[in-house]
């Protein structure tokens, strides 16, 4: 298997920012309040260092949560770019569960193309290639696991077959009332429906690997929150649908916010 060069560069980083996430996840850690009142640790900023070391050597421009934001009069002309969230799951992180992963990708023309999804907690490395659809898992043993060995173990993502037990994900931390109602509406349809809980983007790879039906998200996220399990997602023909244009979502918009999707097998 042969990895395209930017995402072996977004593998490196990812590992690397986890690294140093776990160090400070070990640490009586001081935890502020941003202005759009979610929270922040030194994970997220010693971990948006990291990647940002990796990411800067490339010609491809960030977007990051915790870089400033660059005006869209600039970002418009960007054909490429990265999306990265150093820290998705900040509270999910500062609850100590385990649930917060490094997210990265690579986005063309609006679409994502690379991503990167790892779980620091527990070493778990997902990542793909939407133009080859690949995408692959592989459990590791150390931050520090070599680019060969990762590919060694990486197994490819599959996702489940259809049956009439809907497993659908919800948030660990917002669970609405709108997501409660499509609940609701699948139970109606003749389904079995079971929830099934996770933090984080974590919710897309649960869908992409096999253990989940369905992700319907109707409350906010930004795009460096989507990006890269949007990514993983497409990979292996899972579509993030936009609940405002029916079309999937697309990245590098004048707002970065993502408007309600859901993300099911086409």
């Amino acid at each position: 298997m042969e990895l395209n060069k930017n995402l072996q560069i977004a593998i490196d980083a990812s590992l690397k920012a986890g690294e140093v996430i776990m160090e400070v996840y070990d640490t009586a850690f001081d935890v502020e309040i941003k202005d759009d009142k979610s929270p922040l640790t030194q994970a997220d900023k010693k971990a948006n260092d990291v990647i940002n070391s990796f990411l800067q050597p490339t010609p491809v421009p960030i977007i990051s949560e915790e870089n400033k934001q660059i005006d869209f009069n600039v970002r418009k002309q960007w054909d490429t770019c990265w999306i990265v969230d150093p820290v998705d799951g900040t509270k999910e992180f500062i609850k100590r569960n385990g649930e917060f992963t490094v997210n990265i990708a690579l986005v063309h023309k609006g679409v994502p193309q690379l991503g990167v999804i790892y779980v620091p907690a527990t070493k778990t490395l997902y990542f793909a290639d939407v133009v080859k659809a690949e995408a692959f898992k592989a459990e590791l043993t150390s931050h520090q696991t070599s680019l060969e060995a990762i590919l060694q173990q990486a197994k490819p993502l599959q996702t489940k077959p259809r049956t009439n037990n809907i497993e659908v994900v919800g948030s660990r931390s917002h669970m609405s009332q709108e997501t409660m109602d499509f609940v609701e509406a699948l139970k109606t349809s003749g389904s079995d429906v079971t929830i099934v809980s996770k933090g984080s983007s974590l919710k897309f790879c649960l869908v992409a690997e096999g253990n989940a039906d369905i992700y319907p998200r109707f409350a906010p996220t930004m795009e460096w929150d989507t990006a890269a399990g949007q990514a993983i997602c497409n990979a292996v023909g899972v579509d993030v649908i936009s609940k405002e244009t029916e079309k999937p979502l697309l990245y590098n918009k004048e707002n970065l916010l993502n408007p309600w999707f859901v993300v099911s097998k086409n």
